[in-house]
């Protein structure tokens, strides 16, 4: 794929995980980055590895620090005309003991928070008359969930319900709205918290691979950055609307691989 043509903020992109995953892809598609993070310095820091990329400080959850970070775009770069709502918080909580605060903390990152960012992104494509394309990060919680993920998993679903409904709405424009929901994604940090659910993380992210997915090997963050890549990219010209789950397969698997298994 050749991305150099396009310009694509990546919120939240400053970390690890899929964030930084989706900048690798792009960058070695040749995509230019704007990589928003709320602190200033972990934006810089991603943005020296990558040949072209420039920091945008912002915190998505302020209105007057979107408008200025799409300040700072327009006079550096021009319009943009990629984006992908990666920033995103979560909650392992049971749900009687979730306080309002934390809830609202959640919903005003994973949904209010991507949809103020879309908004302002469609503004400028419609005031600059140019076409784009949107790429909400859900999750494999979108789809299906487990105990004590209920606000966070409600939060996922109302992403993948707003990107069909922006689709729809944009596809007038020839803009384009996708998702991808992500399933386990390989990260070290991961072990600490599998520690609050499993004495042994090694040994149950092991297992989960094994029986839980079809296909049995680590989902690594690049993987969701090239299917980020690919929905950004003409090459996926009549696809919108959609979420693509990266899960090795978790969300089509009616049992587990050591229930079918059983000797």
């Amino acid at each position: 794929m050749d991305l150099s043509h396009l310009k694509v903020l990546v919120t939240g992109g400053g970390g690890i995980g899929v964030g930084a995953g989706v900048c690798q892809a792009l960058d070695q598609f040749g995509a230019t980055l704007l990589i928003n993070e709320k602190e200033l310095d972990k934006a810089v820091k991603a943005a020296k590895l990558y040949k072209n990329a420039i920091p945008v400080q912002a915190d998505i959850t302020q209105k007057e620090d979107i408008e200025r970070m799409f300040d700072i775009i327009q006079a550096e770069v021009g319009p943009i005309n990629g984006l992908v709502n990666n920033a995103g918080v979560g909650l392992s909580k049971a749900v009687h003991l979730i306080e309002a605060e934390e809830f609202d903390g959640l919903y005003d990152v994973n949904v209010k928070g991507m949809w103020h960012v879309s908004k302002y992104f469609v503004k400028q494509l419609l005031a600059h008359k140019i076409t784009g394309n949107i790429v909400n990060v859900s999750s494999v919680h979108g789809f299906a969930s487990q105990p004590n993920y209920s606000t966070y998993a409600s939060s996922k679903s109302a992403v993948e319900g707003f990107t069909r409904a922006l689709a729809y709405e944009l596809g007038q424009y020839n803009i384009r709205c996708n998702a991808i929901g992500p399933g386990m994604v390989h990260a070290e940090q991961n072990y600490e918290l599998i520690k609050t659910w499993a004495a042994d993380p090694v040994k149950w992210v092991e297992d989960f691979i094994e029986n839980q997915q079809t296909l049995h090997h680590f989902i690594e963050p690049i993987d969701c950055g090239y299917t980020a890549a690919f929905l950004l990219s003409d090459l996926s010209r009549s696809v919108t609307g959609q979420t693509i789950y990266v899960d090795a397969g978790k969300t089509i698997m009616l049992f587990n691989q050591d229930y079918i298994n059983q000797k």
